[in-house]
């Protein structure tokens, strides 16, 4: 990814020197027409296409932000209950990541999220034990966390 991010960039400063105009917007028009280029020839690179990647993050970023939102809401609704009836628990989500960066910024994200939190990691990297503060059903949190942050994780390490 790194090696189409600098290609960019060349073909875009190429574009500059040929323009003779030495100005951002130069650069901007260049950075364009290079990632043009380049997507007409992604088929000879050996890594996927970089704005893919640069689109999982994105999607993955939005994803955060509304399970953030979400999850906010839903824990100001148990608070602002007279009577408090939730159900806290810790549960084990086996995941199928397998790089320690993955696993860091899973665990980070469900931390993040207000109401859960990451106890533990198991030893081999494969169960994370969360405890959710108001947990009614375990296989919708787990399927919960399968399919919005797992899988947009995965999205980006691809």
């Amino acid at each position: 990814m790194s090696f189409q991010i600098l290609l960019n960039v060349f073909l875009a400063v190429i574009w500059m020197f040929l323009k003779n105009e030495f100005n951002g917007s130069t650069f901007i028009i260049g950075y364009v027409l290079g990632l043009g280029i380049m997507f007409v020839f992604r088929h000879f690179f050996t890594e996927r296409f970089y704005l893919n990647r640069v689109k999982a993050v994105i999607q993955l970023t939005l994803i955060f932000a509304r399970e953030l939102i979400l999850s906010n809401v839903s824990v100001l609704k148990v608070v602002l209950k007279p009577k408090l009836d939730m159900r806290p628990g810790i549960f084990a989500f086996q995941t199928v990541l397998t790089k320690d960066w993955e696993i860091t910024i899973l665990s980070n994200l469900i931390t993040l999220t207000p109401g859960t939190l990451v106890v533990e990691v198991s030893e081999d990297n494969r169960i994370l034990y969360i405890h959710a503060m108001d947990i009614a059903d375990k296989e919708e949190a787990v399927d919960s966390i399968k399919n919005t942050f797992e899988k947009a994780i995965m999205e980006v390490s691809k």
